[in-house]
């Protein structure tokens, strides 16, 4: 999915700063208006750092793309307080520290969009804690949007489902996620045909254009939405 969001930024004339725990190459490979940085998220303490090398590289932050997030299915009885601080920290700890370290370095028109899920606007079994997360995630874009909105800073948060990641196809190979640990094909094809409404998923670049669209002029009126790109998995 960052993949995706970076190069649908670059391809609007963007500069990008990548943010990660592992480099791809994909900075190198879309050039000289991409750079990484090697930083895990829930090491707060690195963001200070980050955003003065970033706008030393950049010139400016204009927007901000919280995106970094973990998935993972356990039943009640298997969950465990490292399950719960990993993906607390990874999905919703990264967002509110990441924004209030960019904050101080954004104009009025700046944006921040926050990569949230169809899982934090309803529940699903043996998914409390990424639901609580993704919870979590919309209500700091609510409650930011408010804050920050007199600033001339719009917040929003874009709520894709099923997006066929390596990291999710991982995550569904899992005793206690909705596959059952079985053929994540099958069950892919399985939830297409009996809750989408176009039956299909969407892509990833598809999530990457909303992205797009939500820190253009075209969309300067729009602040405090979490807007799903689920094709009709869960119509609003």
């Amino acid at each position: 999915m960052g993949a995706a969001i970076s190069r649908a930024f670059i391809a609007a004339g963007y500069r990008v700063a990548m943010v990660g725990r592992n480099d791809s190459g994909l900075a190198s490979e879309l050039g000289v208006a991409a750079r990484f940085w090697s930083v895990d998220v829930r090491d707060v303490a690195r963001f200070d750092q980050l955003c003065s090398a970033v706008v030393e590289w950049a010139g400016r932050i204009d927007v901000l793309v919280n995106n970094a997030g973990a998935s993972g299915w356990r039943a009640l009885e298997s969950i465990d307080e490292e399950f719960w601080q990993t993906m607390l920290d990874t999905n919703v700890k990264s967002v509110l520290f990441c924004t209030q370290k960019v904050v101080p370095h954004l104009s009025a028109g700046g944006v921040i969009i926050n990569i949230s899920s169809l899982a934090g606007k309803r529940g699903s079994a043996n998914n409390s804690v990424y639901c609580a997360a993704k919870f979590g995630v919309n209500g700091l874009t609510q409650a930011l949007a408010k804050e920050l909105g007199p600033r001339g800073i719009r917040v929003n948060a874009v709520c894709p489902v099923y997006v066929e990641t390596e990291g999710l196809r991982e995550a569904l190979t899992e005793r206690d996620a909705p596959s059952g640990g079985s053929d994540v094909d099958a069950y892919f094809r399985s939830f297409e045909s009996s809750n989408s409404a176009l039956r299909r998923l969407p892509s990833a670049k598809e999530v990457a254009s909303t992205c797009v669209f939500l820190a253009s002029e075209s969309a300067s009126a729009i602040t405090g939405q979490c807007l799903n790109v689920d094709c009709g998995v869960m119509p609003q």
